[in-house]
Order: structure tokens, then sequence, then C-alpha cells
């Protein structure tokens, strides 16, 4: 399924910032750019939108005004210089607030949360063939790699890179592990180590300090071995 987006900003390099990044993110599609709120406002009656990349500080029509305006608005995403306004948008319902400069990490992780959030309304529709959650890496310039949840084995710290370990490959990105880390749903995957992140349920043994995943060991941290152990032993039938 296409997500339709749509940016609203009256500086066009903040434009084309987003346009860049979304460009190689095969599910997300920008269907148009407006630089005048006013214009965005008519492409909106004859258009379906599901997100709206909205600047705050405009010309004619702010972005506050701009949301209160819509009757039924799509998923909104705030992007400003600015951070002040963001109390007071959450209470419109954005869904997140973006902070410019906006690095491409972060906008990832907008990215992953416009997806649950169109997978959770749709779950119904989804039922009898559900699909399985996943995660969108940046794994070269051009490309976006999807990757399922329930495939990733361990993801290691490389210092300012990650080794994702997967069932059916290995992929290297540009992130801190407490980033990804976070992208994560909680109930599946541990931090065990400052380098190491692992599936619970890829598990295969637990001796003294270590994890044995797919026939490799992984020392657990001595700040993490009780949490880790504890998380495990609830995880236990």
């Amino acid at each position: 399924m296409k997500i339709n987006c749509l940016i609203i900003d009256d500086e066009p390099l903040a434009i084309n910032v987003i346009k860049n990044y979304l460009e190689p993110v095969e599910n997300f599609e920008i269907i148009n750019t407006f630089s005048n709120p006013i214009e965005g406002l008519n492409f909106l009656k004859n258009n379906k939108v599901d997100v709206i990349f909205l600047d705050i500080n405009m010309p004619v029509l702010d972005g506050i005004n701009f949301i209160k305006s819509l009757e039924n608005p799509p998923i909104l995403i705030i992007t400003s210089a600015y951070s002040q306004f963001a109390i007071e948008t959450y209470e419109l319902d954005v869904l997140d607030y973006l902070v410019k400069p906006i690095e491409f990490p972060r906008l990832m992780k907008t990215l992953n949360k416009i997806s649950k959030r169109l997978n959770t309304s749709s779950n119904v529709q989804q039922e009898n063939n559900p699909e399985s959650p996943f995660i969108f890496v940046k794994i070269d310039k051009k490309r976006m790699k999807k990757i399922f949840f329930n495939e990733i084995l361990v993801i290691e710290s490389l210092k300012d890179y990650l080794k994702i370990n997967t069932l059916t490959g290995k992929y290297i990105i540009h992130s801190t592990l407490s980033d990804f880390t976070d992208l994560l749903p909680e109930r599946n995957f541990l931090r065990i180590h400052r380098s190491y992140t692992i599936a619970i349920d890829k598990i295969d043994a637990v001796e003294g300090n270590s994890i044995e995943i797919e026939g490799l060991r992984y020392v657990i941290g001595r700040s993490y071995i009780d949490h880790v152990k504890q998380r495990i032993l609830n995880s236990s039938i």
C-alpha cells in the first residue's frame, strides 16, 4: 500500500530535504508540495492524502490554524525550526513533531510511527492475512530495505554504524544502537550489552553471562545481567 504524502512549507529547502529523504522509501509517495498553505487546503478538497508534513510559521495561514481548519485531518507531522509549539500541536492529535534541521534517523522514527498507525487502523481488513510488522532501513544512498521484526536475530553496534543480523542477510546502517533499539517492539527485543540488542525468541541457550543465538555467543554486559536474566525468565514457560 502506497502512503500518499503532502508537504506544506514556505521554505523550498525544507521541502527538498523531506523529498530527498522520502524518495528511496518505496511505500511512501509525495503526491504534491506547496509553499502556500491555502493552495494546500484547496488540494485536500479533491485529493486523498494519508500524511501531511506541515510547517508552523507560514504567511497567510500558520500551521496550527491550518490544522484547526481541517474537518477530517490525515496523519499530521509538524516540521518546524521552533520546539515551543510542540505541546499545543499534540493537543491537536499531531502524530510527531520534527525540529529542523531534520536528520534522517529521526525521520525514520516518524515513518515507522506512520506505518504502525496505518497498519493498526487497518487491522480488521488484514485479519485474514496479517503481515508481520516491519521497519525500513537505509542501507545505501538510494536504497531502503524492508526488514521484518521476526527475521531479526542480533543488532550489533559498530561505533557510528550498526550491523543488523537477520535470518536472510546482514545489513550495515548508519545509526546508534540506542536509537534503533527504541524503534523495536520492547516485548520482542532486549538490550544485553552496550554493543548488542537481541531478539528474545531467537535465543537458543543462556549460559553464565552469555547468550547463544544461531551458534554464536554474545556476552551480557555486567550492568545489564540482572535485567536480562529477569526478562528471559519472564519469557519462559
